[in-house]
């Protein structure tokens, strides 16, 4: 989470006192106009920037159009809470590119705007969205539907989000909607099941007059990067204008509530936070004061379509909120899609791209009224498609349904039991300490790794269990189970918190997905009360052999427990039902069939249409082939690799690159910086596609996706592992990511070969820096890779752990596979390699056995006595008989190009050298230096 500075205001330049229940828009107090730079094919941007006055405040906008004069629908882009409108700045010039009219603005008491905030307040944030609308519907570049009704669309995350269906429940003239990662009833989503979810409140009110929390969520990227808005947590600077109707825009606001604690608020909001952290439970009023600002209010009026996203990381608004609006908006009539995507308020991976390209899609659909338009399934959902071995990141999957399931489709049952029956624990007092499930902003970043960090304390909570599980199930939506609750409490209340964990087969390893817990507040349970607990919304895959664990507790670190001692008595009343929603599926991996089987006429198509003159096969990348027999042992086989630098074309990364890797070998892959080194290596593994040439692994050409990449383990620029966790876990969460049977792993063989012995029950944590290097080179060895590459594998190291690595490496050839590194280590490329390739500017200098290279006959070290100028040394490179030349410590190394020592030796005392000694070198630093010419 970042928290941001507070921006001094605009000035303002009041010329009236605004009237009681001023509807219209008065004077512009401040107006700037640019035209912003567009890439190269790509219509420039104009963009307006003005300061609205408005009932109680000044209102920040911006204004976006591209292109030619002519009508065209509008999009307003709101921001989330503690953001301003420069967070949706690129956003907003996309889609004036794409042919809209975009108008974004800073809600009150955020960026530049004035007023209080007032949670998107129908009175004045609503309203504020209906005034932008007629002044919208009076520029001449905005379609209209008629006299002042523009044809227009809402989007925005969190905040944002919420007002776009708040202005569509308030404001007819609303046409389509795009809220994301956003909430349905506020009440539900800070109260849930009558608990206070004091962190996440704490965090939303009291941030609010400091800063600003921005935790990441699925369409959200920082300002200058144009994501779709922030989160929740506030920002506002200094001076923000009071709201009402005597209150003129521009005049500082007094802090309200208690030290002013939560002074940018609206000071009946103020209170009701204050009131219900002291009481640590909300009342009736707290709820019908965030009920009336919620888009649940409204549910029977919004009629428009509507694309709703909403992040599975995500504890501050859930699942379950998103499900909400998606049943009372079909109810309406209206056509809804839901796509639950990866990330959400406590961070994760993001889509950011991906959802912006769904809502630019889903506005063409239905304010452009293009039925081409790819507006999308009508459910999506992202899914974890195991992890990149390159970078360590997580690869998103999309499953898709042809209609939404909700939350309890093709519900499955599963057994839970428990020892005793009925299990007896504890609410501290003070509800101290507490049980860890998730962290504002934080959760998602582990979930997204399919693991986290959650702790339960003993004494404090319950346990049942389901017997293992006999195939894998994907549970998607909501699981429920029937709880019966006795408490002590002298009025018989309990508050419980209830999640089920994904338990590994050896009952250590537990997930809780997406870090998510249920509440639950039970009252009269002196004698006993059954009740139905709902666990959190999931999509979640639990494979065969693990077990589901239902774990209830007295606490939770993220709501408020009953300071007042009890004790619970629980026991499960039934099965825990499961929704699976089989009608939603996977994509296949990787890129569709159909791309491998018309690759030429792809390529001649793009020739047709691009008028570009057709390679000859041999001079371009001739796209896929079949295995070759002859190859089939052999590890690795270069082929004229060309890769050309991105819009060039004469400068290459890689050009006419040839050599061959053996069994058994260990190759050091050696070149100055510049050299092309890095690039072959990408081709190499299938991540960038060459412009001529093949690579072959054990005969197969490499493609992206190419099935025999399985067999290349991979190490570049480091792994990223979860320190909490032990060396074993992370490298069994790694394997269990990539989708394959466990029996593959080889887990046994690859650690014997890294030999990090009792390390691995430890936590990352406690690792040196050569630990961590050999747990990721174990990790690239999973699976026993027939050839393995590794970028840089002693960077960082000292030399004790430099040692350690190099005997990893041979021990790992020794087997007979084979190893390729990369290092700028010459001394140790020297002891570890059998083998060297040599590149400079893309090329091949030399290949061949080590010994080959540091000890030819046609290198000489000249010994000089005194120093050697670039000029003298120049000189010498351009004798006849003599290839290149480079200055090193204590003189010369000259490579031979058909001389002979004696003859050089003649040359060096014309030239006046004084030379003290000739002889052949013997290190490969020096034989480097000289093969490249002194370029390095």
């Amino acid at each position: 989470m970042t928290l941001r500075l507070p921006k001094l205001p605009l000035p303002r330049r009041r010329r009236r006192r605004l009237l009681a229940g001023a509807a219209a828009l008065a004077v512009v107090a401040g107006a700037g106009t640019w035209s912003a730079a567009a890439p190269r094919g790509e219509r420039a941007v104009h963009r307006e920037d003005k300061v609205l006055e408005m009932p109680g405040a000044a209102i920040d906008t911006s204004y976006f159009t591209a292109g030619s004069a002519g009508r065209r629908p509008a999009v307003l882009l709101g921001h989330g809470f503690g953001g301003s409108k420069d967070d949706v700045r690129a956003q907003a010039e996309r889609l004036a590119r794409d042919g809209y009219a975009v108008l974004t603005w800073s809600a009150r008491g955020f960026g530049r705007s004035g007023g209080h905030i007032g949670l998107n307040d129908p009175e004045y944030e609503v309203k504020d969205v209906s005034r932008l609308l007629d002044w919208l519907a009076a520029r001449p570049e905005v379609q209209l539907d008629g006299s002042g009704d523009p044809r227009v669309g809402i989007a925005g995350a969190s905040y944002g989000g919420a007002v776009s269906l708040l202005a569509a429940g308030h404001d007819r003239r609303v046409d389509a909607i795009a809220p994301q990662i956003t909430y349905w009833n506020l009440a539900d989503a800070l109260f849930p099941q009558g608990v206070f979810k004091k962190l996440w409140a704490g965090l939303f009110f009291t941030t609010g007059s400091a800063g600003g929390i921005r935790p990441a969520g699925p369409a959200e990227a920082a300002p200058d990067a144009g994501g779709a808005g922030t989160a929740p947590g506030g920002a506002a600077p200094g001076g923000p204008a009071a709201d009402g109707p005597d209150a003129g825009a521009g005049a500082a606001a007094p802090a309200q509530g208690g030290a002013g604690a939560c002074g940018r608020f609206r000071p009946e909001l103020c209170a009701m936070y204050e009131r219900v952290a002291a009481a640590g439970a909300p009342d009736a009023e707290a709820r019908a004061l965030l009920e009336a600002r919620s888009p649940s209010a409204v549910a029977d009026r919004i009629r428009v379509p509507a694309l709703i996203v909403q992040g599975q990381a995500d504890s501050l608004f859930p699942l379950d909120q998103a499900d909400a609006m998606a049943r009372a908006i079909t109810a309406n009539g209206a056509p809804v899609a839901v796509d639950w995507a990866a990330g959400g308020h406590d961070g994760g991976a993001r889509e950011t791209h991906r959802v912006e390209d769904r809502v630019a899609a889903w506005f063409d659909r239905h304010l452009k009224g293009d039925g081409s338009a790819a507006a999308g399934p009508a459910f999506r959902v992202s899914r974890s498609g195991g992890m990149d071995s390159t970078d360590g990141a997580v690869r998103l999957r999309g499953a898709s349904g042809d209609a939404y399931p909700g939350l309890t489709a093709g519900r499955r049952e599963f057994a839970l039991a428990g020892r005793p029956a009925e299990q007896v624990f504890a609410n501290p007092a003070g509800g101290t300490p507490a049980a860890l499930s998730s962290v504002p902003g934080v959760g998602g970043q582990l979930a997204a790794f399919g693991t986290g960090l959650a702790m339960d304390f003993p004494g404090q909570h319950a346990r049942f269990e389901s017997e293992p599980l006999a195939q894998d199930v994907r549970i998607t939506g909501t699981p429920t189970v029937s709880l019966r609750v006795r408490s002590t409490a002298p009025d018989g209340s309990a508050v419980l918190f209830g999640k089920v964990y994904d338990v590994g087969p050896d009952g250590r390893q537990q997930v809780l997905p997406q870090q998510l817990v249920a509440p639950l507040r039970v009252a009269d349970a002196q004698q006993g009360r059954t009740v139905e607990l709902r666990l959190p919304a999931v999509d979640h895959a639990v494979r065969a052999g693990h077990r589901l664990r239902l774990v209830v507790s007295a606490t939770d670190l993220g709501y408020a427990s009953p300071a007042a001692p009890a004790s619970y008595a629980v026991s499960v009343q039934g099965p825990l039902a499961v929704p699976v929603a089989d009608g939603v599926r996977t994509a296949a991996a990787g890129l569709p069939a159909w791309t491998w089987g018309l690759p030429l006429g792809a390529a001649l198509l793009a020739a047709l249409l691009l008028g570009i003159r057709r390679r000859p096969r041999n001079a371009g990348n001739p796209g896929p082939a079949g295995p070759d027999p002859a190859l089939a042992g052999v590890p690795l086989a270069i082929t004229g690799l060309t890769k050309r630098y991105a819009g060039s074309r004469d400068r290459y990364a890689v050009r006419d690159l040839s050599f061959r890797v053996e069994q058994g070998q260990v190759l050091g892959l050696l070149g100055p910086n510049g050299a092309g080194k890095t690039t072959t290596l990408r081709m190499l593994m299938g991540l960038i596609s060459p412009d001529a040439g093949e690579i072959r692994v054990f005969g197969h050409p490499v493609r992206a996706g190419a099935p025999v990449l399985s067999r290349v383990g991979a190490f570049v620029e480091g792994a990223g592992f979860l320190p909490h966790l032990s060396g074993r876990a992370n490298l069994e969460l790694y394997w269990q990511a990539t989708g394959r049977p466990a029996a593959d792993a080889h887990m046994a063989e690859a650690l014997e070969i890294a030999g990090l012995g009792d390390a691995l029950e430890r936590a990352v944590r406690t690792y040196s820096q050569g630990m961590r290097q050999r747990l990721a080179i174990a990790q690239a060895m999973l699976g026993l890779p027939d050839l393995l590459i590794l970028d840089e594998p002693t960077n960082g190291l000292d030399p004790p752990q430099i040692r350690e690595m190099r005997e990893v490496m041979v021990r790992y050839a020794a087997g007979g596979r084979t190893v390729i590194v990369s290092s700028h280590l010459l001394s140790e490329v020297e002891q570890s390699c059998t083998h060297l390739v040599v590149m400079d500017r893309g090329r091949l200098v030399q290949a061949g056995e080590v010994g080959e290279i540091t000890g030819g006959g046609d290198t000489l070290l000249v010994g000089v006595d005194g120093p050697v100028d670039e000029v003298t040394v120049a000189k010498v490179a351009a004798l006849e008989g003599v290839e290149s030349a480079a200055r090193c410590d204590g003189g010369l190394l000259v490579r031979l190009g058909g001389g002979t020592a004696a003859e050089l030796v003649a040359e060096l005392v014309r030239l006046e050298v004084p030379v003290s000694a000739v002889g052949p070198h013997r290190r490969l630093e020096d034989a480097f230096l000289t093969l490249i010419g002194g370029t390095a």
